[in-house]
């Protein structure tokens, strides 16, 4: 294909009044043009609502698949605190101090 001969896009055309306003677009002409204007404003909405909705239910998936394992993590950090409680109970005879501190050793 000749480059020459491709169409490009030429510069913006800004419709301007000697003043420096800006003119208004032309209304559409016919009938036709005006209903086809009007459903295709409702249809650009429809759309964007349409996508907003496709979103709100993806973030509700999301949430349905992380829900599982957020209970899932919790209820294994219940069962690791319940059972080093437990032994803790054991090897003291029962007697818990209200907060139990570890202590290691520093370098």
């Amino acid at each position: 294909m000749d480059h020459d001969r491709r169409w490009r896009p030429g510069p913006p055309i800004l419709d301007m009044t000697p003043e420096g306003g800006f003119r208004e677009p032309a209304a559409p002409k016919g009938w036709l043009d005006r209903a086809l204007a009007r459903v295709g404003g409702a249809a650009l909405l429809l759309a964007v609502a349409a996508g907003g909705l496709v979103v709100v239910a993806l973030a509700f998936v999301l949430l349905g698949l992380l829900l599982p394992v957020a209970i899932g993590a919790g209820l294994v950090a219940f069962v690791s605190i319940w059972w080093r409680l437990r032994r803790l109970r054991a090897r003291n005879g029962g007697n818990l101090p209200p907060f139990v501190v570890a202590r290691r050793p520093g370098p």
